[in-house]
């Protein structure tokens, strides 16, 4: 759930920075120039005097701190260790390559849509979704991915991680499955549930993986484990488009109108999210070599003193 609202932050943020961006704009444009250097620069000073405070304010507790109040699990849980792994050895586990899998094949999906669902919602429903009414849908399904980031990292605590992304592969597959039905149908409502429960999980995906990897690898290092993740989201921020905008203009450039021109994208979607059905379905817990010896009274070694 902590990590969940850290991250809905980041995915609200572009509710203050994208219309502070073009207010900014106006108040610098000129005849002959669009003010975005200027723009730039400004939200630039700005980022930079939040991350001090945040920098100034943010402290790591003390080894051992916890809640007033707070009891430790008794009971062992499946996929949960209380043991840590090196950064550098979390990258040779077969875990972490299966999580990155997971990652990058969900936001694939995700993302490859998300700069589309304007001019979708319009091809698909023309006559019926104005540009007025597609901006709305998107600014909708913007907060649909970021409450998803609350929302599922939050169920993720009760049913666990790796049964949270089954339920974002068997579930974002069959919608995926149903968006071309809702066009052939022209029903609207069906479109945008789809696609809000779509968004839902994609912004879930990026909250409930920091989470995954605190349970596979530990707490210690999860922090540069998370940063290497990241590089899921990279490739996914290249995979999706891609297959989006090609397979489309493929379609069109073939004859096929453009109501059914992404009937196919949803289809390769759907097979994405299996194909990370099958990658969690292989994820199990780190094997024993892999975790940080213990030594002097039960305090794991360092990786200097491991000799790295």
């Amino acid at each position: 759930m902590a990590t969940g609202m850290a991250i809905m932050g980041f995915g609200g943020g572009a509710f203050i920075a994208a219309p502070l961006s073009v207010w900014l704009m106006g108040r610098f444009a000129t005849p002959n120039h669009v003010g975005v250097a200027e723009t730039f620069v400004v939200m630039g000073i700005v980022y930079l005097c939040f991350m001090m405070v945040g920098a100034a304010i943010v402290r790591v507790p003390p080894p051992g701190w916890a809640p007033a109040g707070y009891q430790a699990p008794t009971t062992p849980r499946h996929l949960v260790t209380s043991r840590n792994v090196f950064v550098y050895d979390a990258i040779k586990t077969p875990q972490f390559w299966l999580v990155w899998w997971v990652l990058c094949l969900n936001v694939t999906a995700g993302i490859g849509v998300l700069g589309q669902a304007s001019a979708m919602s319009q091809e698909m429903f023309r006559g019926k979704i104005t540009a007025v009414a597609a901006s709305g849908l998107v600014g909708l399904f913007s907060l649909f991915n970021m409450a998803g980031r609350f929302f599922w990292s939050t169920v993720s605590d009760y049913i666990g991680r790796k049964n949270t992304y089954f339920v974002f592969f068997v579930l974002g597959a069959a919608l995926y499955l149903l968006v071309p039905r809702s066009g052939a149908a022209g029903s609207v409502a069906l479109f945008v549930l789809c696609y809000a429960l779509i968004f839902s999980m994609y912004g879930g995906g990026f909250s409930t993986a920091p989470a995954f990897l605190r349970d596979l690898f530990g707490t210690r290092y999860v922090g540069a484990i998370h940063g290497m993740l990241l590089t899921a989201w990279a490739m996914a921020g290249i995979f999706g488009p891609v297959l989006v905008n090609y397979i489309r203009q493929y379609n069109i450039g073939h004859g096929v109108a453009p109501a059914q021109a992404y009937n196919t994208t949803m289809y390769l979607m759907a097979g994405l999210l299996v194909i990370g059905f099958i990658c969690n379905m292989f994820i199990k817990p780190v094997h024993d070599r892999f975790y940080m010896p213990a030594v002097d009274g039960g305090v794991e070694a360092a990786p200097t003193a491991r000799g790295r």
